[in-house]
């Protein structure tokens, strides 16, 4: 297939109008709990998020999310927890998490079959940021184990033509900044499908209160899993109510075995050992489960949680370090917010989809917002839309670079 390059690409990236994606809170969904000010992982002071968007001719709708757990510019470890509730996927470097409770690094989240890419990618980009900091364990040995996972598009992607390169994970990662962050169809997620409908990135956050002192915890999903009819938003049985229409079923995308993925990344500020934070990646399930998901046999559903306190666990002192932490006792606000953060992330990667056709002409649609207020409504589940959260980016904020566009159709290619 032919693709726009050059300035070409770039006059049709610039013609894009600036339209703001609504987020759930917008159209009236009720959540639990106290969001934070963006409502985004972002609230979790430091923390980063980048995106490499690839839409490319009438096959290609892939792309990188990276997160970076101190920025980046700050290459010490956070203390890391990691949880897998269904294993036919893939997360790299975790079984060095298990045995340390260390990350260094970022956290990278694509498509299956370019993990190495973006593995590689984030190794080099790590060791070039980062090299100083970690020289102080060793001058002549250091080295990286980013987390890199992945869900699959192969419903929306040509995924076996290897499309993401190592430019496109570089773009992701030094693109990332705190502040808004932009969902659905973005990143990673650009070709993913949840529910049978069009899916992708999605982001929450809560804020808690422990002992008199205030804590943010933030969840970002890459949602690429469920059957239509095992959709939950509020406790409303919504796939039911919005079934697939005759010729959706025809086309294949009516009832069989579940088979696809959720990847979580949880963040806080909040002192956690390794341990606890392995404990609140599990509750990602419970946020899961609220939406109807059910991590079939063949889902891949892998879960990191991070605490960016305690910045100097990983130190090369060979004396004790000094730590805080929070009791297990303590932990239950925590525990909420997380299953309230993953939840609502994930209605969120919903609703702010585009509809989407890509690989051999398939189409995948956004869950309509009226229909779904209007059976909200019903079931007396609707609220007052809240004023617009800021965590949503605009359009024009997600386009890639110009340096970049000789390789992407504009952010709009391919929707219906």
């Amino acid at each position: 297939m032919k693709t726009i390059t050059g300035i070409a690409a770039l006059v049709a990236l610039l013609a894009l109008p600036a339209v703001a994606r609504e987020r759930a809170r917008d159209i009236g969904v009720p959540f639990d709990g106290e969001p934070g000010t963006l409502n985004a992982i972002t609230d979790v002071s430091g923390v980063e998020v980048g995106y490499s968007t690839i839409i490319r001719a009438a096959d290609v709708r892939t792309g990188v999310t990276a997160v970076l757990p101190r920025g980046g510019r700050d290459g010490r470890a956070v203390m890391a927890g990691v949880f897998a509730l269904n294993g036919n996927g893939e997360m790299t470097g975790t079984h060095w998490v298990d045995e340390s409770g260390l990350l260094a690094g970022p956290i990278c989240i694509t498509n299956t079959v370019s993990v190495g890419t973006v593995r590689n990618a984030a190794i080099k980009w790590s060791l070039q940021r980062f090299a100083s900091t970690w020289k102080r364990f060793d001058d002549s040995l250091y080295y990286s184990l980013p987390l890199v996972a992945e869900t699959a598009d192969f419903r929306l992607s040509d995924i076996n033509g290897f499309h993401v390169s190592e430019e496109d994970a570089l773009s992701a990662l030094n693109g990332a900044h705190g502040g808004a962050v932009a969902e659905g169809n973005v990143g990673g997620g650009t070709g993913m499908v949840a529910f049978r409908f069009k899916a992708g990135a999605g982001t929450a956050s809560r804020v808690v209160t422990i002992g008199g002192q205030r804590y943010s915890l933030g969840a970002l999903v890459q949602a690429n899993f469920g059957l239509r009819e095992e959709l939950m938003i509020a406790g409303v049985p919504v796939g039911r109510e919005m079934p697939l229409t005759e010729s959706e079923a025809r086309s294949g995308r009516g009832r069989r075995p579940e088979n696809g993925s959720l990847i979580a990344v949880v963040a806080t500020d909040a002192p956690l050992l390794p341990h606890q934070l392995k404990r609140l990646a599990a509750r990602v399930a419970l946020g899961m489960a609220r939406t109807g998901g059910v991590s079939g046999n063949s889902s891949g559903d892998l879960f990191v949680a991070f605490s960016t306190a305690n910045p100097d666990a990983d130190g090369p002192s060979e004396g004790p370090v000094a730590l805080k932490a929070l009791t297990n006792q303590a932990m239950d606000p925590l525990i909420t917010a997380t299953v309230q953060a993953t939840e609502e992330a994930i209605v969120n990667a919903l609703v702010a989809a585009q509809s989407m056709t890509g690989y051999k002409g398939k189409s995948f649609p956004a869950i309509d917002h009226n229909r779904l207020r209007e059976i909200l409504r019903r079931y007396h589940r609707l609220k007052s839309p809240t004023p617009r959260t800021q965590g949503v980016r605009t359009e024009d904020s997600i386009r890639p670079s110009a340096a970049h566009t000789g390789q992407r159709l504009s952010q709009n290619a391919g929707f219906e």
